[in-house]
């Protein structure tokens, strides 16, 4: 049994048996898949939470902690339910739907509204509000609503930060919101919030400087393979913008951002898996941003990069932190992206190691290099031209891509598996079977690992 189990077109009788089976087994798998409330005490919580069981006739089930959030339950601060990977779906799912969640996740509606993410999306608010309703029981508004508390959860539980400044900088519009959430999520009121964190996270704080960024841990469900997600991401470092330092079991990784309100630099430690095991772990990681309303968008990128969110045992690849990007070095190899970087790439205003730039904007590389494929690519994705944001609609991409002089289809598979997070995408012409369906990327990048398929097979 998988998360993929529980299928919206099943009967929900029996799908909320399987559910209730999860729970009673305290099933890390379905961590993030879906929540359980219990109704005599008021609290939701994730299906592997160590508590005792409670009796079925008092469980309701919900896709999201925003749904439970909305149905008046507040978050177990024994199991904290929201810092559970997200669902597998929403990288799965192409539909108006898994690109809003994924939208939302980047920070969208924090900075652009409803209305904006209903215009990346090319529907009314109305539609949107109504197909995630239906769909995940919350709209908009809620989803960021849970995803802003969480972020200020681990700001209040890690950072020595004001309250009031990790008021704005969780993306609330005002203390008072800010406070109201927090009482309403967690039954606590921030200070109480910040009191009641777990060891580690008290002494994570106590130790806290401005310069020493903020400290996470980096959910994922179900064994996750580091060694080659560490060993992909070392053989395409590209100098000035990641590094990889340390030997195998133990590396760091390190790379700039370019964020919508500033940049950042992210470290994020290689933690070996526990081969064999369903339960979840997480990868330490600690970002230093020069303006912390940048956190969200920040750490969903890295979920996106490292691929935390996907199905438990099919983690291999790396889907990308700035798409733009990786279609640029996906067409131009590592070499000559390093001499974008060093010849366009904007220098960071305080350099830290070798990280000293970020890697150039498309608008930057189009008016510098305007001719040939790498210049026509750039163009697009500075004029919209090729959409890659974590809305886009991957055909209409895929589309865009192939219509850009000079860009083949292997190229184009590679961005739309990478930029795009698109876990099902096999390169043209490989006899890939349908049985690996919708999980084709996974499984050519697990033959990779092994040395049983070559990259231009």
């Amino acid at each position: 049994m998988t998360p993929q189990t529980v299928q919206p077109a099943e009967h929900a009788d029996a799908r909320e048996d399987v559910r209730y089976e999860a729970v009673r087994s305290r099933d890390a798998r379905f961590d993030g898949a879906f929540f359980f409330a219990v109704e005599t005490t008021g609290i939701y919580c994730r299906p592997s939470c160590p508590a005792v069981t409670p009796k079925r006739r008092n469980v309701r089930f919900f896709a999201t902690a925003a749904a439970a959030q909305g149905s008046g339950f507040r978050a177990c601060r024994r199991c904290r339910p929201d810092a559970v990977p997200g669902s597998a779906d929403w990288n799965v799912r192409a539909d108006v739907v898994g690109r809003a969640m994924r939208l939302i996740g980047d920070g969208v509606v924090d900075r652009e509204g409803v209305a904006g993410l209903a215009g990346r999306l090319g529907y009314s608010a109305r539609q949107v509000q109504r197909q995630l309703t239906a769909e995940v029981g919350a709209g908009p508004v809620a989803l960021a609503r849970a995803q802003r508390a969480h972020t200020a959860r681990v700001l209040l539980q890690t950072t020595v930060l004001p309250v009031t400044e990790i008021a704005f900088a969780s993306g609330f519009a005002s203390v008072r919101q800010f406070n109201d959430t927090i009482r309403a999520v967690y039954a606590a009121t921030p200070s109480e919030l910040r009191a009641a964190a777990p060891a580690r996270d008290r002494a994570a704080r106590r130790t806290a400087t401005p310069s020493a960024g903020v400290p996470l841990r980096l959910a994922h469900r179900g064994p996750y393979q580091a060694g080659p997600v560490f060993d992909l991401l070392q053989r395409e470092a590209v100098t000035g913008v990641e590094e990889v330092s340390g030997e195998t079991g133990r590396r760091l990784y390190r790379r700039t951002l370019r964020l919508p309100y500033g940049t950042g630099i992210v470290a994020v430690q290689e933690r070996p898996g526990r081969a064999g095991t369903g339960s979840g772990g997480w990868l330490e990681a600690r970002l230093h941003l020069t303006d912390l309303r940048d956190l969200t968008t920040s750490v969903q990128r890295l979920r996106r990069l490292f691929d935390l969110d996907a199905d438990p045992y099919a983690v291999d690849e790396r889907l990308g932190a700035d798409p733009a990007e990786l279609a640029v070095r996906a067409l131009v190899g590592r070499t000559e992206a390093e001499r974008l970087v060093q010849r366009y790439g904007k220098a960071l205003d305080a350099p830290c190691g070798t990280l000293t730039h970020l890697f150039p904007e498309p608008d930057v590389l189009a008016g510098a290099a305007p001719h040939g494929t790498p210049g026509a690519l750039a163009a697009a994705l500075a004029d919209g031209a090729v959409r890659l944001d974590p809305g886009a609609d991957r055909d209409d991409a895929e589309r865009a891509l192939l219509a850009v002089p000079g860009l083949d289809a292997r190229t184009v598979a590679v961005v739309r598996t990478r930029a795009l997070g698109d876990p099902d995408v096999a390169p043209p012409g490989a006899a890939v079977p349908d049985t690996w369906r919708p999980w084709r990327s996974y499984a050519l990048n697990h033959l990779r690992a092994a040395g049983e398929w070559e990259n231009d097979r």
